[in-house]
């Protein structure tokens, strides 16, 4: 079994203009809305590739309302922690003329004390412990920045392995606690490590301290268009992506975890469900705005690397 937790999960909505100019009143074409927030994502794309999850999520006010009702439409399994906020809103804006996006991210409702401690005593409540936790994405204002090390102290009796994707003082934090894997990209790593980073032996030395330090017993370092590396202590591998045409990158990293974790699920070892993570996050960015993976897209991207690396070795 597997379980995301999102505590600031969001509705986005996503629109096109033309062009983007200041001061003036910009006409935007109809707006679509999307759930929002990484967990959500991830449990989201999960189901998009055959899996199932539990989407457990902070909700609050009516955009928690419409969030309900859009997972609800989508078939994703999920369970609402009431807050005393509303749930957030982000914008993306697409300035047609020139392709470019543009991200305006909230920070999320002011947590008071019972909205995070809600959120622990109903993951602690959960009666069908998972296998894997994925905790995922910002903390709100108010949340403690040891929210997720909080989690991963609840999750520990249960033997479930937790994979970590956020970033700053809660992604220092949880690996303090010591997980299974962690996500970061470059910069994260940078900053987990302490040093510099300007290559891929840079990145294998610092993912290896991270090991050796026993913050976690896996990196899969994010590279964007170039796949990921993937690091444990018997060693490092860069998995290659395969080339796919770009129409949007919001959404390829939660992809790219949903697919990981839904391989480790069913078994697959771990350079297997990483490289199924790779192709789920190309396959994400061929679609627009925040659609994630299809299924199909990402299963013939998957099936093209298995038989370069074949024919490689």
């Amino acid at each position: 079994m597997i379980v995301t937790l999102t505590v600031n999960p969001s509705v986005d909505a996503s629109t096109g203009i033309s062009k983007v100019v200041p001061d003036h009143k910009l006409r935007c074409r109809e707006a679509s809305y999307k759930p929002g927030g990484g967990g959500v994502n991830v449990s989201r794309a999960i189901h998009r590739l055959g899996g199932d999850s539990l989407a457990l999520y902070a909700s609050g006010g009516l955009h928690g309302q419409l969030l309900h009702h859009m997972l609800e439409q989508e078939g994703v399994k999920h369970q609402e922690i009431p807050i005393s906020g509303q749930t957030r809103e982000n914008l993306i804006v697409v300035e047609e003329s020139t392709g470019q996006q543009f991200r305006f991210d909230m920070p999320g409702p002011r947590f008071i004390e019972g909205d995070w401690k809600q959120c622990l005593e109903q993951l602690m409540a959960l009666p069908d412990k998972p296998t894997y936790l994925v905790a995922s994405g910002s903390l709100p204002p108010g949340c403690p920045a040891d929210f997720y090390s909080r989690v991963i102290e609840i999750v520990k009796p249960w033997n479930a392995r937790v994979i970590v994707d956020t970033s700053g003082e809660p992604l220092q934090l949880a690996a303090d606690a010591g997980v299974y894997l962690l996500k970061p990209n470059a910069r994260e790593l940078e900053e987990l490590s302490g040093r510099t980073i300007t290559g891929d032996e840079e990145v294998k030395a610092a993912a290896l301290q991270l090991i050796e330090e026993g913050r976690t017993e896996v990196v899969v370092v994010s590279l964007g268009g170039d796949g990921a590396l993937l690091i444990t202590g018997d060693g490092c591998e860069h998995l290659r992506a395969p080339e796919v045409p770009v129409l949007s990158v919001v959404g390829a990293g939660d992809s790219l975890v949903a697919g990981l974790v839904y391989s480790l699920e069913r078994g697959w070892p771990l350079r297997r469900a990483v490289q199924f993570g790779v192709a789920s996050g190309a396959a994400a960015v061929m679609n627009p705005e925040r659609q994630l993976c299809k299924r199909e897209d990402t299963e013939r991207l998957f099936n093209s690397m298995d038989k370069n690396t074949a024919g490689q070795q």
